[in-house]
């Protein structure tokens, strides 16, 4: 019998960010909390501690993860069996990887909502030294909230800094006398997507492989031009490639080569490390290259092309 599914609400952010405040706010919020048993997965310990006590009748519970290797799939496993709950919260170590507790969550237990929470009097300086690990956290978060903010904040910079990783999350600014904000700066694509041609600039490739990996819907049947570095495997199907570029999110460490399916005449044909120059039209379908359905590129044109002043795209 299959063990019944236990969302998990994940609260992510450095040391003293305000994560505690806020799970002990949403339990305290009857909104959230109906006295439903609830287990709270404490993976470090600040200033302020959660009194599991303090929630009138609703049973809470609480178990402490001291270090990043002790997240297993025996430990979680081991934890789902000992605990009886509706729900499961974690306050996860912001100098801990994602990939670590994502690859040992239970089968049953199913992440409804991560929310990074960041101190807006520390994020530049966390930014500035550990950038790779704050953008591990602001990757997949919905919402990012930054609490403790002065009315005088760059609210432009710290907003670029989250678009530069993410376009989907909401931003929420919580001001040191209680007021919250919520983020409506519009962010305009560097290119025309109504265009007859969508045409993508070198510099403005990132932005282009993010949005249509958000939302691949709004371009199929859109003509797009951009030029990208072929690669192609024996494993490929017929007459496919791909077609992309080296991105960097945040440091050196992190540069990736993203990529589409690209299929090609059987009148081309490239050679892996090619760049080249192409014009397509985008279909929405299965591919080898994906695993599943994504953005195909059917090429209508394509030629050799020099390598760009900066090979690798960049946000910003």
């Amino acid at each position: 019998m299959s063990k019944k599914e236990i969302p998990v609400y994940l609260f992510t952010g450095f040391l003293e960010a305000g994560k505690t405040s806020l799970m002990g706010e949403s339990l305290a919020d009857p909104r959230f909390n109906s006295g439903e048993p609830t287990l709270v997965i404490l993976c470090e310990q600040g200033e302020e501690e959660l009194d599991p006590g303090a929630f009138g009748k609703a049973d809470v519970f609480c178990e402490l993860i001291e270090n990043e290797e002790d997240i297993s799939k025996a430990r979680l496993a081991g934890i789902d069996s000992a605990y009886n709950v509706d729900r499961i919260m974690i306050e996860y170590n912001g100098m801990w990887k994602l990939d670590t507790l994502y690859a040992a969550l239970p089968d049953n237990w199913a992440v409804y909502q991560e929310a990074m929470v960041i101190n807006a009097e520390t994020f530049i300086e966390y930014n500035n030294n550990m950038r790779q690990l704050m953008v591990d956290k602001i990757t997949s978060a919905d919402p990012v909230i930054f609490n403790r903010v002065r009315p005088d904040f760059d609210k432009i910079y710290y907003h670029k800094l989250i678009r530069a990783v993410s376009r989907g999350c909401q931003i929420i600014y919580e001001y040191k006398d209680g007021k919250v904000e919520l983020d409506e700066i519009e962010d305009p694509l560097p290119f025309d997507i109504n265009a007859d041609t969508v045409e993508i600039k070198d510099d403005d490739y990132a932005y282009f492989y993010r949005d249509i990996s958000e939302d691949p819907r709004k371009y199929e049947g859109k003509n797009v031009c951009f030029k990208g570095i072929v690669v192609k495997e024996p494993s490929f199907p017929k007459n496919t490639y791909a077609v992309g570029r080296q991105i960097m999110i945040c440091c050196a460490e992190d540069i990736t080569y993203r990529a589409f399916a690209a299929l090609l005449p059987g009148n081309m044909s490239f050679s892996t490390g090619d760049w080249i120059q192409i014009s397509a039209v985008v279909s929405f379908e299965m591919s080898k290259l994906y695993g599943g359905k994504g953005p195909v590129l059917r090429v209508t044109e394509a030629r050799k092309a020099s390598r760009p002043e900066r090979p690798v795209a960049v946000f910003g």
